[in-house]
Order: structure tokens, then C-alpha cells, then sequence
């Protein structure tokens, strides 16, 4: 018996042992899997956490940036133990610093609009068709009375003319359109048709077509005929460096064709382009613009490289062109955008440089004057959002900007709604003498 008993307590030693052993070999095959599972977890996360701020930040090495929003990053290369500098550049990098401006909210326009056009005549803004969305198009003038301040006609456009991107000039009556783009997306090519609007009958009549058809060329009337240059080609994409005049009188042209001019020194769409007595001014603008995706049976808008620039050229009386101090930053989709006061030009919003990470299009926020002579820049206040293609009027000591698209919000600079808002500030406070 004592025997078999010492026999059965080395058993049941044995299976001790054994299980006692399986246990440690489970336990600390866990407790491994366990801490390369948090490794790993971490190593995901910490990832995730970095490409966050990367996304939201525009996070990139830009050694040669002066603007003083950006920040300096530094982080510890785990493989070399160094740091390496890096810029953290803000949603809102490229706005410049610029005076806290006091804006008035007025009666929005009847229609949000896009790539639209104006004139203003007196105390009545004629603001001119433009994109709703990318799908649809306005055919008709919404007018504004400065006296009563309330949104007061609406009146159609001929079916032929376009409804963005149109050139566009005064000479106190009548408004001259020119050229532009009909229907809605890239449509191409555009129109070449010129259409004449007597603001005082609102009678439409036609007028000799351009030699070639533009998207938003430079048009203005000056010295007696009417002038349009630049702009892009028939594949909305190529800028043109062609300049045309003919000579205009009370509506009419006086010559059967348009005659050849010497070409502005830089091609593009979206420039302002102002007259002001034996000068006539073309400011900022870009070289290429969206094209129809190829086979598009609705001609989808397909992004193509841009570059927007800050080129300002004067044409003197004796049609010679002479390069001016840049604007304070390159700026587009202005030519609608500015108002003549006190020998100053001033000039709202628009679209600067793309983003240098997220190549995404970036709205301008600023208010700019131009003293013409003295041909300094100057920044003179903020908007009340980024916005590009505003229409822009002056009435009573009052700068009005209605219309076109804004930015996503204070610290995100990139285009989203197309906006119907008026808006109105005390200039005579802002400009600077």
C-alpha cells in the first residue's frame, strides 16, 4: 500500500509540473502577443494622429516663407534622434494682415450667382447673369436701386448671349457685352456675339462680333472705343495676349470691324481693367483655367494647371504699354470687383495661389487700394468672408460687394457656397490718402 501510494503522489507531481508549465507557456505567450498588439496599436494610432494634423494643418517643409501666420514644428526623427524644422502652415496662410473692417448686411440679390457680371450707372447696379451651380445658368439682369436701397427690376438677356465669363464696359448709358461663355459647366467654345443694352429703354441691340470669341477678356471703354484683350482662347484653357478696339458713340460701333492693337504684355481671364482719363489700367488676372473633360457630352469642368499673378500694366495715350508695382499678392477673378475713388482703385477679394500641399483653389479676404498717383499698394481692410468674382459698386460714401462664392469658413480659405449676400462698408473711413 505504501508503495502504490508514493507511486501515485509522483503522478500526480508529475501532472502538476506538466500543467503548472503549459500555464506559463499560455500565459506568456499572451502577455507577447499582448505587448506587439499595443505596439502595434500604438505605432496605427500615432500614425492616424499624424496624418490628422498633416490633413488639417497643411503640414510642409517651406524653409523660404515669410508670412508671419505660420508656425514653426519640430519632431524627433526616432531612426536619427534628430529635430527637424518644419512650417505648419494655417488654413488661412496666405490672407494678409489687414484692418478689422465694419460691414452692414443689406437685402440679398434675388439669386445667388457665380462668374456673373456688373455696371453700375448712377445710382442703379446692373449686375449681370453668372452661374447659379455648375448645372445651371441666369439669363437676366437683377437691378439695384442705391436710393432706396431694395432690389427692384429683373429683366432677360438675349438667348444668344452668353451667361458667364462675359467681357463687359460702359460708356454712362449703355452697357456693352462682349464675347463670354453660353450654358452651364466648361462649355466650349465660347460666344462671339456682342450684344448692346440702352439702360434707359432696356432695349437690347446687336453689335459687330469679335474677330475671335474670349472667355472674360479685359473690356473697357476708353478714349472714345471700346477695348477687349486678353482672356482664354477657344479651349477655355489657352490665354490670349490679343487686343482689339473699335469706335463706339451712343451705343453704336462706327467702324464695320474691330481694329488690331498692340497685345498685352501678359494673356489671361479675370482681370480688372479700369480707365481713368489717358490711362487704362489691366491688374492681377491668371494663365489657364478649367477645360471640358474630353468626351464630356456636358462638357464637366476638368481642372487644368493655373497660375494666377499679380501683374498690373498701364496702356498710356500713346498705346504703349508700362509695367506697374504688382499688387500686394497675386489675385484673379476681379473684373468686377472694383470701384474708382478719390484717384484710387480699390479692389475685392478674389483668387491667390493654390495651396502648396492640397493644390486646392484659395479665395481672397482682403480690401486693396491702388493710388494711381502714386502707384503704391496698400492693404485697407477685410471682408466679411474670402469670396471671389463680388460685384462691386460705390454710392454715397458706401463700397456695396454682392454676389459670387466664398470661402468654408474663417480658417478654411477654399471656395464652397455661392452666395446671393449684400454687403456695405464706409470706405471714405477705410482709404488711405
Amino acid at each position: 500500500m505504501a508503495r502504490n501510494h508514493i507511486h501515485s503522489s509522483k503522478q500526480i507531481s508529475t501532472k502538476s509540473t506538466v500543467l503548472l508549465l503549459f500555464a506559463s507557456v499560455v500565459v506568456g505567450g499572451a502577455l507577447i502577443f499582448y505587448y506587439l498588439w499595443a505596439s502595434s496599436s500604438s505605432a496605427v494610432y500615432t500614425s492616424v494622429h499624424y496624418n490628422w494634423i498633416r490633413e488639417k494643418n497643411d503640414l510642409v517643409t517651406l524653409p523660404n516663407f515669410s508670412n508671419e501666420t505660420n508656425k514653426i514644428a519640430e519632431f524627433k526623427n526616432e531612426k536619427h534622434k534628430n529635430k527637424i524644422p518644419e512650417r505648419l502652415l494655417s488654413g488661412s496662410f496666405a490672407d494678409l494682415d489687414a484692418p478689422e473692417t465694419k460691414w452692414e448686411e443689406m437685402a440679398p440679390a434675388p439669386v445667388p450667382r457665380l462668374d456673373g457680371a456688373s455696371i453700375q450707372i448712377n445710382h442703379l447696379f446692373y449686375v449681370f447673369s453668372g452661374y447659379r451651380t455648375l448645372d445651371h445658368v441666369h439669363s437676366h439682369v437683377d437691378v439695384y436701386n442705391f436710393r432706396s436701397n431694395k432690389w427692384e427690376e429683373s429683366f432677360g438677356t438675349p438667348k444668344e448671349m452668353g451667361n458667364s465669363h462675359l467681357g463687359m464696359a460702359s460708356d454712362g448709358r449703355y452697357i456693352y457685352i462682349v464675347s463670354g461663355q453660353r450654358g452651364p459647366q466648361c462649355r466650349t467654345p465660347p460666344v462671339s456675339q456682342t450684344f448692346v443694352l440702352d439702360t434707359q429703354t432696356r432695349s437690347w441691340e446687336s453689335f459687330p462680333p469679335l474677330p475671335q470669341p474670349r472667355y472674360a477678356p479685359a473690356t473697357q471703354v476708353w478714349r472714345g472705343r471700346l477695348h477687349v484683350m486678353g482672356g482664354g482662347k477657344e479651349n477655355r484653357h489657352t490665354p490670349s495676349t490679343d487686343h482689339w478696339s473699335i469706335a463706339v458713340k451712343n451705343g453704336k460701333a462706327l467702324e464695320k470691324t474691330w481694329r488690331n492693337e498692340v497685345p498685352i504684355p501678359r494673356g489671361g481671364p479675370h482681370r480688372a481693367c479700369v480707365g481713368v482719363g489717358d490711362a487704362l489700367y489691366v491688374i492681377g488676372g491668371q494663365e489657364g483655367d478649367f477645360m471640358p473633360k474630353p468626351g464630356s457630352p456636358i462638357f464637366k469642368c476638368s481642372r487644368r494647371h493655373e497660375v494666377v499673378y499679380a501683374d498690373v500694366y498701364m496702356l498710356d495715350d500713346k498705346m504703349k504699354w508700362h509695367t506697374l508695382p504688382p499688387m500686394p499678392k497675386p489675385d484673379s477673378h476681379i473684373e468686377a470687383s472694383w470701384v474708382i475713388l478719390n484717384n484710387s482703385i480699390v479692389i475685392a477679394g478674389g483668387t491667390t495661389e493654390k495651396n502648396p500641399i492640397t493644390k486646392r483653389m484659395i479665395l481672397v479676404g482682403e480690401l486693396f487700394q491702388f493710388d494711381i498717383n502714386s502707384k503704391k499698394w496698400d492693404v485697407i481692410g477685410k471682408l466679411p468672408y474670402r469670396v471671389k468674382t463680388t460685384q462691386a459698386a460705390y454710392w454715397n460714401g458706401w463700397f456695396y460687394i454682392t454676389s459670387g462664392q466664398r470661402d468654408k469658413g474663417p480658417d478654411n480659405p477654399q471656395p464652397k457656397k455661392v452666395v446671393a449676400d449684400l454687403w456695405r462698408t464706409k470706405l471714405s473711413d477705410l482709404l488711405i490718402h
